[in-house]
């Protein structure tokens, strides 16, 4: 388990994310369907049928909010774990170093992945749950910001003194990581029952959860994109529009949703559809125009990443090696496109973990090669 990259260990635990979270909301939405059809009372506390209130009362409509958001927030983590793994990944590669403080980052993924369960009621502090079991979430909302830090810190100190190749995988790894910490700090103020009474149902959660889940996963999903993009069809990303589409991204990120954490500040709720019959937020107008300019100019670019895409499959640059990027895992050890099974003939034995870079005065080393006599692996 040790020799695994960290985007599979990503992938491993959003799976368990995945099996563990997903029957809940199955059963949410059973309940659901039993009392809109069935005149059961899950959910409502009373149900009413031509005017008349039928015997059996008492649902509570909070559970129907428990168990949505039991899904809820591991989904969270299903979402952004893979592009932190992916992330790892393409990092340590162009660095051209191995990943810092790897089993700290198998750990803080294996955290992450056991905390994301007891933290749901963060999204129901203004619910009317009770304020005692409001601090229980509050506590572990703000633990689970632990091994968010670690694997922050580890991507950062992997940067750190690297040489590090200014291509289009890793700048929208590095982006990741921008975005990750902008909208984690956020997810502080949000996880504070006391603060979460101004701050709830406003622009500065839109801002939060966009900015962390929506940016940063395509991020980390670009990052993967642009970076296995040679091994997928034999060749390479046109890097001018890469770079065009990262800048523009990045900017336009920015540009469309640090302006909402001074809206929600401001107390403007979200979810409406205009505010020209409110005073109080008739002078946020211009500040809306601007958002919504960024955010029609930023899908511009997402645009120029399809162009770039599909021509690129057809016109770009042909990869001439199996592993352009003097990677180690082993997927860069199959033909150039592989083809079905991948490998021709007998599978590869993985000897050694997934970071061996600059040892034993190599550049890499890959992971199917056998460990020498007196090796040891370097976690």
């Amino acid at each position: 388990m040790w020799r695994m990259p960290l985007t599979i260990w990503a992938f491993f635990v959003t799976a368990i994310l995945a099996l563990l979270s997903f029957p809940v909301l199955v059963s949410g939405f059973l309940l659901l369907m039993f009392d809109r059809g069935m005149g059961t009372s899950f959910y409502l506390s009373e149900i009413f049928i031509g005017g008349q209130a039928l015997d059996h009362v008492g649902g509570s409509p909070i559970l129907y909010q428990h168990l949505f958001w039991f899904l809820g927030h591991p989904e969270v983590y299903i979402i952004i774990l893979p592009a932190m793994g992916l992330t790892s990944e393409v990092l340590s590669v162009h660095c051209r170093k191995p990943i810092f403080g790897y089993k700290a980052m198998v750990y803080s993924i294996l955290a992450i992945g056991f905390l994301s369960f007891i933290v749901w009621a963060h999204h129901m502090f203004m619910s009317g749950v009770n304020p005692f079991i409001s601090n229980f979430f509050v506590i572990f909302t703000l633990i689970i910001a632990v091994p968010s830090a670690v694997k922050v810190f580890n991507w950062i100190t992997t940067i750190y003194k690297s040489n590090l190749r200014y291509n289009t995988a890793s700048m929208f790894a590095i982006g990741f990581v921008s975005m990750f910490i902008s909208g984690g700090l956020t997810g502080i103020f949000l996880g504070n029952s006391a603060i979460d009474i101004q701050m709830h149902d406003t622009y500065f959660v839109v801002a939060h959860f966009h900015i962390v889940m929506g940016v940063a996963a395509f991020f980390g999903m670009f990052a993967g994109v642009y970076h296995w993009f040679p091994k997928m069809f034999g060749r390479f990303m046109n890097e001018t529009m890469g770079k065009m589409h990262f800048w523009g991204t990045f900017i336009g990120a920015y540009a469309i949703f640090w302006p909402m954490h001074y809206l929600g500040m401001a107390g403007v709720p979200r979810r409406y559809y205009r505010f020209d019959n409110f005073d109080t937020f008739s002078h946020f107008s211009e500040m809306n125009q601007f958002i919504t300019i960024a955010a029609i100019v930023t899908f511009g670019f997402q645009v120029l990443m399809f162009v770039n895409f599909f021509y690129s499959i057809w016109k770009g640059k042909k990869v001439t090696s199996k592993n352009p990027w003097g990677a180690t895992t082993i997927e860069w050890t199959t033909p150039i496109q592989p083809g079905h099974g991948n490998w021709p003939g007998k599978l590869p034995t993985v000897h050694r973990w997934a970071y061996d870079y600059g040892k034993n005065g190599e550049e890499f080393v890959s992971q199917v090669e056998p460990m020498r006599e007196g090796e040891t692996e370097d976690h």
